[in-house]
């Protein structure tokens, strides 16, 4: 990464945020990657798209409210909604050729022609065919999440379902759909404008549908003989929002298995 320059925005960032009352960040680190826009770990690094170096005092204090706990839920979604509106990709758009799509694979045509079947069966199954068509794309890049559903940043409107192409590969085809399902309950969030996330409206509707809100995959990957086992590997349907407490607290994984991007 390269070093910034004591007078340019991003060198300037950090003390900003601290004259703005940021606390409990060792270092602040900024990247292109729009999906994770405001990222606290555990350590104190806070990372941040490269994009709020140039965003005026109150884009800023909004996203000093967001990463207080000790603020109200309430004021927090708030805080968030102010911030995800600012365009940071105008300002640090980011390399030519990132976020570039997967080559398609053989095969590949005929598992989402039977995704899109199951997506309009399950339409009607359980949300009574009021929820839109949505594309869905195979994603071979997907190490720690089963699915993810995609949404505009600016309008919250639901843009596609990705699949993990390792989960299709390893697991029954029950599952897939299960999964599936879990990214259509946050579909329908989306469609009916209640946050996206796995709060109580999620858990609800998941129990209303049948799908486990805290559904979890365990993969244990193949051995050679005389190796020990591979330790075990514990991936969920989507990201989520990090609970107070745990390691990746105060993280914003573009809302849990929501992927925040910029419609072309």
């Amino acid at each position: 990464m390269r070093r910034a320059q004591p007078d340019c925005p991003t060198a300037r960032l950090s003390a900003r945020l601290s004259l703005l009352g940021l606390q409990g960040c060792t270092r602040v680190v900024t990247h292109t990657n729009r999906t994770v826009m405001v990222s606290l770990g555990v350590q104190g690094v806070l990372r941040l798209h490269r994009g709020y170096a140039f965003a005026p005092d109150a884009v800023l204090r909004a996203i000093v409210r967001f990463l207080d706990p000790r603020l109200p839920q309430s004021l927090r979604r708030t805080a968030e909604r102010e911030f995800l509106a600012f365009p940071v990709e105008q300002h640090a758009p980011p390399p030519p050729g990132m976020g570039r799509r997967e080559r398609p694979r053989p095969g590949d045509l005929l598992i989402l022609h039977r995704l899109g079947r199951a997506h309009e069966r399950l339409n009607w199954e359980h949300f009574e065919g009021l929820l839109g068509s949505l594309p869905i794309r195979l994603s071979g890049r997907m190490r720690t999440r089963l699915g993810e559903l995609s949404v505009d940043l600016r309008t919250g409107r639901p843009l596609e379902i990705a699949i993990s192409r390792r989960h299709i590969a390893r697991h029954l085809w029950a599952e897939v759909e299960h999964t599936l399902l879990h990214e259509m309950v946050h579909q329908w969030q989306a469609e009916t404008g209640i946050p996206v996330d796995h709060r109580a409206a999620f858990r609800r509707k998941a129990a209303q549908v049948g799908v486990l809100p805290g559904a979890k995959r365990a993969l244990c990957p193949a051995r050679a003989p005389g190796f020990p086992p591979a330790p075990r590997r514990i991936v969920h349907p989507c990201g989520g929002r990090c609970p107070p407490g745990s390691p990746g607290a105060g993280r914003l994984h573009g809302l849990g298995s929501v992927r925040r991007q910029w419609e072309p």
